[in-house]
């Protein structure tokens, strides 16, 4: 107990005693003070007396499926700074390999009594995955927001890129060069943003149902790979991806079956993460709106927080093509 009280005390800068008064529900007290300490209590993982129970902790999580893609660090650091600044504590929760789950990490959050979880990815952008977690939080009445198009049936508020709008610019882009075979490689199936993505394609591109110029891959360079050397090899001279991992293993695919980019196959990702501007090629890609994006998440999520209503709309932000060297005219312009 000694020990709880001094490292409480240490995080929420304030003394023992004052832990002890907050943790017995005595007078004395100030409401910012009080917050201060259940938000320690919370985040350094210790059980709230059971009479504190029923009140939820000036804590947010926010839980990404992944850290390796630049584009979710960039993201976390937007939200993890404008939550801090109206005075919630996030809970970063990020998915890996062999590890906690996204549906763990949402029962984590609710024995901590989260004000509200922002996901950025997940589960609820597969339309065949198990969404059974997001209800629990319904049930529950907890505040959420979703970044990035997901299953309609959920009904939580929405912070998207317009997806038809990256690839109009992506394709529009590409036709400017002289490009006529252009491909796309994009997530799984049922993911939400790539089934946009893809739509946008047919409409623009005016494709059938079937076509050979779209191959599905896994958001890592590897699947990527693979999926990119089947359109190279069906004549594909230019390329739209879903991310830009994906970009990045396109490229490799180019090169490792002797064509050269952009000379002879030019790639646009999507995302401008971290260092694209320091790949060989720099590359073109579709840059999402990180900063505004983020910072509408947070102000949806602080709307429900504070009792304001629910807005069920989604809130589309415009992309931007940024042209860089990974694409060039098509071959024999």
């Amino acid at each position: 107990m000694t020990k709880r009280l001094t490292e409480v005390a240490r995080k929420a800068g304030v003394s023992e005693a004052t832990v002890s008064r907050v943790l017995n529900g005595r007078d004395g007290v100030s409401e910012a003070t009080r917050t201060a300490v259940l938000t320690a209590l919370d985040v350094l993982g210790y059980e709230r007396p059971t009479k504190l129970r029923g009140e939820r902790a000036r804590l947010v999580g926010l839980v990404l499926p992944e850290l390796q893609n630049p584009i979710f660090p960039a993201l976390a650091e937007v939200v993890t700074g404008s939550l801090a600044q109206r005075g919630f504590t996030p809970a970063l929760c990020a998915r890996t390999i062999g590890g906690v789950s996204e549906m763990d990490y949402v029962e984590m959050l609710l024995d901590h009594q989260v004000s509200g979880v922002i996901f950025a990815g997940g589960s609820y952008a597969l339309a065949d995955a198990r969404h059974d977690h997001y209800r629990r939080l319904t049930d529950r009445g907890l505040p959420v927001v979703l970044v990035n198009a997901g299953v309609d049936e959920l009904g939580f508020p929405r912070v998207s890129t317009d997806d038809a709008v990256a690839v109009e610019q992506a394709y529009g882009h590409l036709r400017s060069l002289g490009h006529e075979r252009i491909g796309m490689v994009l997530g799984p199936e049922g993911h939400v943003p790539s089934r946009r993505k893809l739509d946008a394609m047919v409409q623009a591109a005016g494709w059938g149902e079937d076509t050979e110029y779209v191959e599905r891959s896994s958001f890592s360079m590897e699947g990527a790979r693979v999926a990119a050397t089947k359109l190279v090899e069906r004549g594909v001279t230019g390329i739209i991806c879903a991310s830009d991992v994906l970009a990045l293993g396109t490229i490799r695919a180019a090169r490792r079956l002797g064509r050269a980019v952009p000379t002879d196959v030019s790639v646009v990702g999507y995302d401008d993460s971290a260092f694209m501007t320091c790949t060989d090629p720099p590359l073109t890609t579709v840059r999402q709106p990180i900063e505004m994006m983020g910072q509408a998440a947070v102000d949806l999520l602080v709307t429900q927080i504070e009792g304001a209503g629910v807005l069920h709309d989604e809130l589309l932000f415009e992309p931007e093509l940024v042209v860089r060297g990974s694409t060039a005219p098509a071959p024999g312009r």
